[in-house]
């Protein structure tokens, strides 16, 4: 099993960086991993602890109609470059926690995705450089108000909502580019999304050096990558479960306010 590298907060409200063990104790870090940290001797047991989203970007990045059977679902042709959309950090929210359907929408979809975690500062990098420059791997639903998307016009409040980006568990150094990516609506068997993350139209270290042309990325930035076809409705009430192979599942209830 990948090592999967976490940020916690403590029963004494302390909050760390660390590494999840078998038994699901964490090895404490001393800083993010990304920016250097190294394994302390303190070690949080699992009664002690509770999970956070895994890293606090200063930016979220999504990207728009990255599968090519997503995008003609949406009734678009093939983008000829990647589709940029700021989701603002006060979505996030951590693997458990609770998505709030607000009153403004009556139509909130879940989008599962992948996401990359930035280790490297990145200005005007090449996909090479950029490929160097992903240090991590973990799992997103870019949750989006659909009716106020198509009401507004562009995205921003649509996507922007408090708690409209789970993500989580924790994250993971490599993944096979075959890892399929699946999304699960009230514990059914039969996934609403399935895909295999090498049908994105724009690869993970061309969309990371399409960004740096753009904005400067820095460490514990986030970049989601996309959605694949069979996006959906969510209700009140409603659990939606992301799983990606090699990551693990992130799953979350909808509420109401």
């Amino acid at each position: 099993m990948a090592q999967r590298y976490v940020r916690i907060k403590t029963d004494r409200q302390q909050i760390y960086y660390g590494l999840l063990q078998a038994n699901r104790s964490v090895v404490v870090y001393d800083a993010p991993p990304w920016l250097g940290g190294q394994a302390t001797d303190l070690e949080q047991n699992l009664d002690t602890y509770q999970l956070l989203p895994p890293c606090v970007p200063s930016k979220i990045v999504a990207v728009g109609k990255n599968y090519l059977k997503h995008a003609a679902e949406m009734g678009t042709p093939e983008p000829k470059a990647p589709l940029l959309i700021l989701k603002p950090p006060t979505t996030i929210i951590a693997d458990g926690q609770d998505i709030h359907y607000p009153p403004q929408s009556k139509r909130v979809d879940y989008e599962g995705e992948l996401a990359l975690i930035i280790g490297d500062r990145c200005n005007h990098v090449s996909p090479e450089q950029a490929a160097k420059s992903i240090w991590g791997y973990t799992i997103a639903n870019d949750v989006t108000a659909r009716d106020l998307q198509k009401k507004d016009g562009q995205w921003t409040r649509a996507k922007g909502f408090d708690t409209f980006c789970p993500l989580g568990p924790w994250i993971v150094r490599e993944l096979s580019v075959e890892a399929k990516i699946q999304t699960f609506l009230n514990n059914n068997e039969i996934p609403n999304q399935s895909a295999s993350i090498e049908d994105m139209v724009f690869t993970p270290d061309v969309l990371v050096s399409y960004i740096s042309q753009v904005m400067t990325l820095t460490p514990g930035d986030i970049v989601l990558t996309g959605t694949p076809e069979g996006v959906g409705a969510m209700q009140q009430g409603d659990s939606v479960r992301v799983e990606i192979e090699g990551i693990g599942c992130l799953s979350n209830q909808v509420t109401d306010y």
